[in-house]
Protein backbone atom coordinates (compact mmCIF):
# COMPACT_ATOMS: atom_id res chain seq x y z
CA UNK A 1 0.00 0.00 0.00
CA UNK A 2 1.15 3.38 -0.84
CA UNK A 3 1.44 6.52 1.07
CA UNK A 4 -0.93 7.89 -0.91
CA UNK A 5 -3.30 5.03 0.69
CA UNK A 6 -2.10 6.00 4.23
CA UNK A 7 0.52 3.05 4.55
CA UNK A 8 4.20 3.32 5.25
CA UNK A 9 7.06 3.03 3.23
CA UNK A 10 8.54 -0.53 3.33
CA UNK A 11 11.62 -0.80 4.79
CA UNK A 12 15.04 -1.38 2.34
CA UNK A 13 16.52 -4.57 2.42
CA UNK A 14 20.35 -2.74 2.16
CA UNK A 15 19.73 -2.04 5.72
CA UNK A 16 18.88 -5.31 8.00
CA UNK A 17 17.12 -4.18 11.19
CA UNK A 18 19.36 -4.01 13.82
CA UNK A 19 22.89 -3.25 12.85
CA UNK A 20 22.77 0.16 13.93
CA UNK A 21 21.43 -0.53 17.40
CA UNK A 22 24.32 -3.71 18.15
CA UNK A 23 27.24 -1.25 16.68
CA UNK A 24 27.07 1.42 18.96
CA UNK A 25 26.80 -0.65 21.97
CA UNK A 26 29.66 -2.69 20.65
CA UNK A 27 31.67 0.61 20.56
CA UNK A 28 30.51 1.43 24.26
CA UNK A 29 31.95 -1.81 25.50
CA UNK A 30 35.14 -1.21 24.24
CA UNK A 31 35.32 2.35 25.55
CA UNK A 32 34.37 1.06 28.76
CA UNK A 33 36.90 -1.37 29.12
CA UNK A 34 39.77 0.93 28.11
CA UNK A 35 38.47 3.21 30.39
CA UNK A 36 38.52 0.29 33.46
CA UNK A 37 42.15 -0.66 32.06
CA UNK A 38 43.59 2.63 32.02
CA UNK A 39 43.07 3.35 36.09
CA UNK A 40 45.20 -0.09 36.38
CA UNK A 41 47.69 1.33 34.81
CA UNK A 42 47.90 4.10 36.23
CA UNK A 43 47.09 2.81 39.66
CA UNK A 44 50.54 0.51 38.79
CA UNK A 45 52.84 3.52 38.07
CA UNK A 46 52.61 4.90 41.31
CA UNK A 47 53.48 1.37 42.55
CA UNK A 48 56.91 2.10 40.57
CA UNK A 49 57.30 5.68 41.75
CA UNK A 50 56.83 4.10 45.55
CA UNK A 51 59.62 2.12 44.81
CA UNK A 52 61.67 4.50 43.59
CA UNK A 53 62.22 6.58 47.11
CA UNK A 54 63.39 3.43 48.81
CA UNK A 55 65.88 3.00 46.18
CA UNK A 56 66.66 6.53 47.23
CA UNK A 57 66.88 5.99 50.80
CA UNK A 58 69.51 3.24 50.48
CA UNK A 59 71.79 5.49 49.09
CA UNK A 60 72.33 7.29 52.21
CA UNK A 61 73.12 4.48 53.83
CA UNK A 62 76.19 3.21 51.48
CA UNK A 63 77.33 7.21 52.36
CA UNK A 64 77.69 6.40 56.11
CA UNK A 65 80.96 6.86 57.08
CA UNK A 66 82.73 5.13 60.14
CA UNK A 67 83.04 7.02 63.08
CA UNK A 68 86.58 8.57 64.25
CA UNK A 69 87.51 6.53 67.11
CA UNK A 70 89.49 8.75 69.43
CA UNK A 71 92.85 7.98 70.46
CA UNK A 72 93.41 6.31 74.05
CA UNK A 73 93.65 8.83 76.63
CA UNK A 74 97.14 7.75 78.33
CA UNK A 75 97.25 7.32 81.85
CA UNK A 76 99.36 10.17 83.52
CA UNK A 77 102.20 8.35 85.73
CA UNK A 78 102.31 9.24 89.53
CA UNK A 79 104.40 11.65 90.77
CA UNK A 80 107.73 10.48 91.99
CA UNK A 81 107.17 11.63 95.42
CA UNK A 82 103.85 8.92 95.80
CA UNK A 83 105.65 6.10 93.92
CA UNK A 84 106.59 4.47 97.34
CA UNK A 85 103.69 3.03 99.01
CA UNK A 86 105.87 3.03 102.50
CA UNK A 87 106.49 6.81 102.67
CA UNK A 88 104.41 9.82 102.54
CA UNK A 89 105.01 12.35 100.67
CA UNK A 90 106.10 16.28 101.94
CA UNK A 91 108.88 18.20 103.68
CA UNK A 92 109.02 18.29 107.46
CA UNK A 93 109.48 22.07 108.84
CA UNK A 94 109.39 23.50 112.44
CA UNK A 95 107.98 27.04 112.57
CA UNK A 96 110.00 30.53 113.04
CA UNK A 97 110.36 31.21 116.55
CA UNK A 98 111.57 27.99 118.45
CA UNK A 99 115.25 26.69 119.30
CA UNK A 100 116.08 23.67 117.20
CA UNK A 101 119.08 21.04 117.17
CA UNK A 102 119.49 19.23 114.58
CA UNK A 103 122.16 17.51 113.22
CA UNK A 104 123.49 16.69 109.89
CA UNK A 105 124.84 13.40 108.08
CA UNK A 106 128.57 14.72 107.95
CA UNK A 107 131.68 12.58 108.58
CA UNK A 108 134.15 14.67 109.41
CA UNK A 109 136.61 13.24 112.05
CA UNK A 110 134.12 10.29 113.75
CA UNK A 111 134.59 6.87 113.70
CA UNK A 112 131.89 4.87 112.45
CA UNK A 113 131.53 1.13 113.06
CA UNK A 114 129.42 -1.81 111.37
CA UNK A 115 127.60 -4.75 112.41
CA UNK A 116 126.47 -7.14 109.32
CA UNK A 117 125.16 -10.32 108.92
CA UNK A 118 126.50 -12.83 106.97
CA UNK A 119 123.27 -14.85 106.08
CA UNK A 120 121.74 -14.10 103.07
CA UNK A 121 125.05 -12.45 102.23
CA UNK A 122 124.18 -11.85 98.02
CA UNK A 123 121.89 -8.90 99.89
CA UNK A 124 123.68 -7.55 102.95
CA UNK A 125 127.15 -7.73 100.93
CA UNK A 126 124.97 -5.31 98.76
CA UNK A 127 124.19 -3.15 101.59
CA UNK A 128 127.11 -2.99 103.58
CA UNK A 129 128.66 -1.56 99.29
CA UNK A 130 126.36 0.94 99.81
CA UNK A 131 127.05 1.67 103.56
CA UNK A 132 131.02 2.00 102.27
CA UNK A 133 130.12 4.57 99.51
CA UNK A 134 127.71 6.43 101.69
CA UNK A 135 130.52 6.69 104.46
CA UNK A 136 133.21 8.11 101.73
CA UNK A 137 130.89 10.68 100.47
CA UNK A 138 130.10 12.24 104.00
CA UNK A 139 134.16 12.44 104.81
CA UNK A 140 134.53 9.62 107.03
CA UNK A 141 138.39 8.02 106.44
CA UNK A 142 138.31 4.45 105.81
CA UNK A 143 140.90 4.05 109.02
CA UNK A 144 138.11 5.21 111.20
CA UNK A 145 135.97 2.40 110.12
CA UNK A 146 135.66 -0.69 111.39
CA UNK A 147 133.05 -3.83 110.15
CA UNK A 148 132.36 -6.69 112.26
CA UNK A 149 130.53 -9.50 110.32
CA UNK A 150 128.41 -11.68 112.53
CA UNK A 151 126.55 -15.12 111.64
CA UNK A 152 123.35 -13.57 111.26
CA UNK A 153 120.08 -11.40 111.90
CA UNK A 154 119.63 -12.41 115.61
CA UNK A 155 123.85 -11.50 116.52
CA UNK A 156 123.28 -8.31 115.65
CA UNK A 157 122.19 -6.40 118.56
CA UNK A 158 124.84 -8.12 120.84
CA UNK A 159 127.61 -7.00 118.58
CA UNK A 160 126.20 -3.71 118.22
CA UNK A 161 126.37 -3.49 122.26
CA UNK A 162 129.94 -4.51 122.03
CA UNK A 163 131.31 -2.17 119.29
CA UNK A 164 128.90 0.81 121.64
CA UNK A 165 130.27 0.36 125.13
CA UNK A 166 134.09 0.86 123.54
CA UNK A 167 132.96 4.39 123.74
CA UNK A 168 135.31 4.55 120.42
CA UNK A 169 132.64 4.83 117.33
CA UNK A 170 130.20 7.79 117.07
CA UNK A 171 127.72 5.74 116.14
CA UNK A 172 127.08 2.07 115.15
CA UNK A 173 125.49 0.79 111.71
CA UNK A 174 123.28 -2.43 111.59
CA UNK A 175 122.82 -4.35 108.50
CA UNK A 176 121.22 -7.62 107.89
CA UNK A 177 118.35 -9.13 105.64
CA UNK A 178 115.49 -11.40 107.13
CA UNK A 179 113.40 -13.17 104.35
CA UNK A 180 110.25 -14.54 105.20
CA UNK A 181 109.81 -18.42 105.27
CA UNK A 182 107.15 -21.66 106.07
CA UNK A 183 108.07 -20.87 109.89
CA UNK A 184 107.99 -18.49 112.10
CA UNK A 185 111.42 -18.38 112.22
CA UNK A 186 111.12 -14.94 110.59
CA UNK A 187 109.06 -13.09 113.23
CA UNK A 188 111.30 -14.18 115.93
CA UNK A 189 114.44 -12.92 114.22
CA UNK A 190 112.98 -9.63 112.89
CA UNK A 191 110.92 -9.09 116.26
CA UNK A 192 114.75 -9.21 118.41
CA UNK A 193 117.08 -8.08 115.91
CA UNK A 194 114.75 -4.60 116.56
CA UNK A 195 114.49 -5.09 120.12
CA UNK A 196 117.46 -5.85 120.69
CA UNK A 197 119.45 -3.12 118.38
CA UNK A 198 117.33 -0.79 120.04
CA UNK A 199 118.30 -1.99 123.52
CA UNK A 200 121.86 -1.47 122.43
CA UNK A 201 121.05 2.39 121.81
CA UNK A 202 119.26 3.09 125.11
CA UNK A 203 121.77 1.42 127.06
CA UNK A 204 125.00 2.94 126.36
CA UNK A 205 123.72 6.33 124.60
CA UNK A 206 125.20 5.39 121.68
CA UNK A 207 123.02 5.81 118.28
CA UNK A 208 122.39 2.60 116.39
CA UNK A 209 121.28 2.65 112.91
CA UNK A 210 118.90 -0.13 111.60
CA UNK A 211 119.33 -1.05 108.57
CA UNK A 212 117.81 -4.65 108.52
CA UNK A 213 115.45 -6.06 105.43
CA UNK A 214 112.89 -7.61 106.62
CA UNK A 215 111.57 -8.53 103.11
CA UNK A 216 108.08 -11.64 102.22
CA UNK A 217 110.14 -12.25 99.07
CA UNK A 218 114.09 -12.38 98.37
CA UNK A 219 113.04 -10.10 94.86
CA UNK A 220 111.50 -7.60 97.01
CA UNK A 221 115.51 -6.75 98.02
CA UNK A 222 116.51 -5.06 94.78
CA UNK A 223 114.22 -2.24 95.44
CA UNK A 224 115.16 -1.68 98.82
CA UNK A 225 119.65 -1.54 98.45
CA UNK A 226 119.63 1.76 99.58
CA UNK A 227 118.91 1.05 102.85
CA UNK A 228 122.20 0.68 103.76
CA UNK A 229 122.78 4.26 103.04
CA UNK A 230 120.14 5.49 104.31
CA UNK A 231 121.25 3.80 107.66
CA UNK A 232 124.54 5.54 107.35
CA UNK A 233 122.82 9.07 106.87
CA UNK A 234 120.74 8.14 110.22
CA UNK A 235 123.76 7.25 112.17
CA UNK A 236 125.79 9.76 111.56
CA UNK A 237 122.58 12.81 112.27
CA UNK A 238 121.99 11.55 115.15
CA UNK A 239 126.15 11.45 116.42
CA UNK A 240 126.08 15.00 114.99
CA UNK A 241 122.80 16.07 117.10
CA UNK A 242 124.28 14.23 120.26
CA UNK A 243 128.10 16.12 119.72
CA UNK A 244 126.00 19.63 119.50
CA UNK A 245 123.43 18.57 122.82
CA UNK A 246 126.74 17.99 124.49
CA UNK A 247 128.53 20.72 123.50
CA UNK A 248 125.39 22.96 124.48
CA UNK A 249 125.23 20.98 127.72
CA UNK A 250 129.10 22.46 128.57
CA UNK A 251 128.23 26.54 128.34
Amino acid sequence: MSERDGWPEAPSLEDPPGEEDEAPEAEVEAEAEAELAEPEAELAEPDAEVAEPDAEVAEPEAEVEAPELEPPVEAEEPALEAQSAEHAAGDFGVPEGYGVLEGSPQGGRRAVGIVVSRFNGSVTGKLLEGALAELESAGVAREAITVMPVPGAFELPIAAMALAKTRRYACIVALGCVIRGDTPHFDFVAGEAASGLQLAALETGVPVAFGVLTLEEADQADDRLEKGAEAVRTGLEMADVFAQLRAAAQR
